[in-house]
């Protein structure tokens, strides 16, 4: 009697866990993406101490992971780990993808990493292909601001399945994050290490709450996007083929203000 009341106690208790949003699914076994990354870092957009020139504005190379609700490359108000801020103070690579890689060993909690080049301007597209896996369907990944001091843009943990199918194809709005390792306001400020560490924060037109911010427009409600993701499920018969780069819809991205 003892046992089964313990044993109901039990299964009661598991039953009021969360349940992961990847446990869900149950899609076919494999899914391919072409995933467009698409700059609009433009000087009519983000006119305040645009970077025109050592270095002008431009996006570093895309680093991503696809994997579980076990692993996460960065969160907001979360601090960011010592791979995500080589990455976005300076665009090294090196300790991410052996933090990555570590995960994927100790847990299987990744699939697979992926890449897309830099982009040598603040507008631009840079595209690249990944693979998801119904225990590994969440995507994350990041991009730097170049120049900044630890400014970045990315995804945390999108999860492309719903229930029993892939999704066709999904675009997100993207804004620029502050990875709370460098003190810097401005695109071309020196090094200047936070201390202690912050968290990950969202940079908006009123935070930090200081003129000397590059994004500061205080007349503004909100930062228009300062670049885009599209995925894109690619059908079987597509696969082996060279998909063409998708040239997105223009969408208007000015900033309507006065700006000294």
């Amino acid at each position: 009697k003892v046992i089964w009341t313990v044993l109901v106690a039990i299964l009661g208790y598991a039953s009021s866990l969360p349940v992961r949003d990847d446990s869900l699914c149950s899609a076919e076994e494999l899914a391919k993406y072409k995933i467009i990354f698409t700059g609009k870092w433009s000087q009519i957009a983000f006119p305040k101490q645009y970077p025109l020139y050592r270095p002008p504005a431009q996006w570093s190379s895309l680093l991503g992971v696809t994997h579980s609700s076990d692993y996460s490359m960065w969160k907001k108000n979360e601090y960011a780990s010592n791979g995500v801020r080589d990455f976005a103070e300076k665009g090294e690579a090196w300790v991410l993808m052996k933090e990555i890689e570590e995960a994927g060993e100790k847990i299987q909690s990744v699939h697979g990493i992926f890449s897309a080049p830099a982009i040598s301007s603040g507008t631009g597209q840079t595209s690249t292909e990944l693979d998801v896996h119904p225990r590994h369907p969440l995507v994350s990944f990041v991009v730097r601001i170049v120049p900044s001091p630890d400014w970045f843009v990315g995804i945390d943990s999108l999860n492309l399945c719903e229930g029993d199918h892939w999704v066709e194809e999904v675009s997100v709005d993207l804004f620029p994050y502050d990875a709370g390792t460098d003190s810097g306001f401005t695109f071309s400020s020196p090094n200047f290490a936070t201390i202690p560490q912050d968290t990950v924060t969202e940079i908006t037109c009123s935070s930090p709450n200081h003129p000397a911010n590059s994004f500061y427009y205080p007349k503004l409600k909100i930062l228009p996007p300062i670049a885009q993701v599209t995925m894109v499920k690619i059908k079987k018969s597509q696969l082996g083929l060279s998909a063409p780069i998708i040239n997105l819809p223009a969408k208007t991205n000015e900033i309507i203000d006065s700006v000294s």
